[in-house]
Formats: structure tokens, C-alpha cells, sequence
């Protein structure tokens, strides 16, 4: 049985889920609502604050879908209640972000400044020039946006100049060896 498809989650005050016969789950709470539709087969149930999802049987699919599912709805409550973010680190020399109305202006060194808009589902905080953080309460969403921010310069391996996100670690090579 899964460990982690077991654990049954709480609904903390405030929080409303809906489950229709489709297992369309609807979530709503403080910061925002999230819908999803998750896998058919599997069984989600609300009782008294607490939210279960069962299987049917211990066919390989199922027990994948499982824990996978359990996981969806656990950060779609947490999504909700106290949301996602990313921080992201940018290294180099001059290279610096800065926020312009509802947009990320960041340059990179290249001949032109990069411009990422804000979604609607997706806030971007610039507290210091060399510092982005991406807020949200959908965590695929949220990671998802980290990375396509990442992806316009990410670390190069050789000075580490880029943008990187917070604590990750960029094993630097060496360069080459001049000819004597």
C-alpha cells in the first residue's frame, strides 16, 4: 500500500474542496481556487475536514496514480492556504533585474534587455537588483515559470555567471591550460 497515497490530508479553516463524479476537484481558500481533474479510477472523499483518496485495486497503474494523485490535492490545499514560491539568484557583472509595472525587466548581457510579463496566476517580486521571486499558489505553475525565467541566461559553467535558482550549487570547470 502507499505510503504516501495513505496519509490522509487536512482542510484547514476556510479551505472548501468539491469533488463531482468526475473527480473534478475544486478547491477554494484565502490566497486564490485551483481546479484540477485527476484520475478517474481513483476515489476522493471529504469527511469532517479530512481529505482521502483509496484505490480500487493494486493494478501497477493505480498504485502509481495513487500517491501521485494524494500529492495533487495536497498542494492544491497548501497552494491555497499559504502558496508557492521560488527565488532565484542572478550572478554576474552587470547583470541585474528590476521591475517595471507588471514586468521583469532583467539584464543579462546580451545586446537587448530580456522582458518577462507577469500572469495573471504568477507574481514577480524583485526585492534587490540581483534577487527574483516568483510567487503563486499552482506549484507546477510556479516551477514552471522558474524555469523559463532561468532559461534566459542559465549558469554557464566555466565563471558561473547566470541566473540560478537560490542554494543551487554550479560545479565550476577549469579553464584551459596555456601552451608552454
Amino acid at each position: 500500500m502507499s505510503r504516501i497515497g495513505r496519509a490522509p490530508i487536512t482542510v484547514p479553516a476556510g479551505v472548501t474542496v468539491t469533488v463531482d463524479e468526475k473527480n473534478h476537484v475544486a478547491v477554494k481558500g484565502p490566497k486564490g481556487s485551483v481546479e484540477r481533474t485527476v484520475a478517474p479510477t481513483m476515489t476522493i472523499e471529504v469527511k469532517d475536514g479530512v481529505l482521502t483518496v483509496s484505490r480500487p485495486n493494486d493494478e501497477k497503474q493505480n498504485r502509481a496514480l495513487h500517491g501521485l494523485t494524494r500529492t495533487l490535492l495536497a498542494n492544491m490545499v497548501t497552494g491555497v492556504t499559504n502558496g508557492f514560491e521560488k527565488k532565484l539568484e542572478i550572478q554576474g557583472v552587470g547583470y541585474r533585474a528590476t521591475k517595471e509595472g507588471k514586468n521583469l525587466v532583467m539584464n543579462l548581457g546580451y545586446s537587448h534587455q530580456v522582458v518577462v510579463a507577469e500572469t495573471d496566476d504568477i507574481q514577480i517580486d524583485v526585492p534587490d537588483a540581483n534577487h527574483i521571486v516568483i510567487k503563486g499558489i499552482d506549484k507546477q505553475k510556479v516551477g514552471q515559470f522558474a524555469a523559463d525565467v532561468r532559461a534566459t541566461r542559465p549558469p554557464e559553467p566555466y565563471k558561473g555567471k547566470g541566473i540560478r535558482y537560490d542554494g543551487e550549487f554550479v560545479r565550476i570547470k577549469e579553464g584551459k591550460t596555456g601552451a608552454k
